[in-house]
């Protein structure tokens, strides 16, 4: 069968690789035509764009990029009908995969999405269009399930990919010395930095993150480098700081690390998933504004980390907005390093985490049930 993936940031590429993966054993026959990164590149097909060319956050870039993204559509529109794929496969990536859902349901096209927007956080009056352009949802968390059934739609829980790729990782049983061998690093504890994968990310929260290196001399700060950038994303900020970048080694730093200052994000569930001490940093233009309109009008749910919404509590501290400061920062770094009962706490905490969590196979899971479908449909 031809699938077409459409990933808008690196975490889609991960788990849309890790989908590939899987429907290449469930079908052998499995064509793909994608939108996506390095990852899904490496599972074979052909790719339409690299999500570096796509990713716009913000209501001021989206702004700025009107036509680019208007003319990304467009030519999205006119490639699938060129392919004329069996499924479209969305990957989160609402404000650009919704209106794809739109366009190719009117068209006749099957229409999966895997990975759900979060749209029980920000706007739930776009699960009508779900409902309304989606044939099935696959979710990977269990609080959205819930969601979904009560609006109708037709959902499946799936369990969570960032298991997948934990479980299946090469290093998983690197021990502290290998690691900082390897690296050329110091024998100092370490402290993670995960900064984001957008350049505006970069821009609004990584100054905070440096400036703890000089208030925790006795340890060695090291950046988790997104896949999409380059040394050249980082190095203005640096200004001769004593920082380590390492590339493709995410998973590693949070094992090794005592302590990770984390951008909002799959990322979050990621340094629970590995029982790093986390830190949750996010803040976007706006100032005291956005914070009230987050607190009043946009926020549906009371955290934004998934760790404390699988949770439904606040189990690590999140800084947003003039929340994230030097002072609130080092303050709960402190916590997580020095205070015996805190972390005790949290230890708990991300045990119960991974225990809702449940066992990895969710791609495999959600590869079987698309073919499935499919099949019964008489595609083949």
């Amino acid at each position: 069968m031809k699938y077409y993936i459409i990933a808008g940031e690196p975490s889609g590429d991960l788990h849309g690789s890790n989908l590939m993966r899987e429907l290449k054993v469930e079908d052998s026959s499995a064509q793909f035509r994608f939108w996506g990164g390095d990852l899904m590149a490496s599972q074979g097909g052909e790719q339409v764009k690299h999500y570096r060319e796509t990713a716009f956050m913000g209501v001021f870039e989206v702004f700025m990029n009107l036509r680019t993204i208007k003319r990304n559509f467009n030519f999205c529109e006119s490639d699938i009908v060129a392919w004329n794929p069996d499924v479209i496969i969305l990957i989160d990536y609402p404000g650009f995969n919704l209106r794809i859902a739109r366009f190719a349901h009117n068209k006749g096209y099957n229409v999966f999405y895997y990975i759900s927007p979060k749209l029980w956080a920000w706007n739930t009056k776009r699960v009508h269009k779900v409902k309304a352009y989606v044939d099935r949802m696959y979710t990977i968390l269990p609080f959205e399930t819930g969601f979904y059934q009560n609006y109708g739609v037709d959902v499946y829980y799936c369990g969570n990919p960032v298991l997948d790729a934990i479980n299946s990782r090469d290093n998983k049983n690197e021990n502290w010395e290998t690691f900082i061998t390897r690296n050329k690093l110091p024998d100092r504890p370490m402290i993670g930095i995960l900064a984001g994968s957008r350049k505006q990310e970069l821009v609004w929260i990584l100054e905070d993150m440096l400036q703890m290196i000089d208030r925790f001399s006795d340890y060695q700060f090291v950046i988790a480098g997104a896949p999409s950038f380059t040394i050249c994303d980082y190095e203005p900020y640096l200004k001769g700081r004593n920082v380590k970048i390492l590339f493709g080694q995410t998973y590693e730093i949070l094992q090794q690390s005592k302590v990770a200052m984390v951008t909002s994000g799959t990322a979050t569930l990621e340094a629970g998933l590995l029982k790093c001490p986390q830190v949750v940093c996010y803040r976007m233009w706006g100032g005291k504004f956005t914070t009230w309109m987050r607190n009043n009008v946009i926020m549906k749910v009371p955290y934004f980390s998934l760790v404390n919404l699988i949770l439904n509590r606040e189990a690590v501290l999140e800084l947003f907005q003039e929340g994230l400061n030097s002072v609130l920062l080092e303050a709960e770094l402190k916590r997580l390093l020095y205070d015996t009962q805190r972390q005790k706490q949290l230890a708990a905490d991300y045990d119960e985490l991974i225990d809702k969590m449940g066992s990895p196979g969710a791609s495999k899971k959600a590869a079987q049930l698309m073919v499935e479908h499919l099949s019964n449909k008489n595609i083949f």
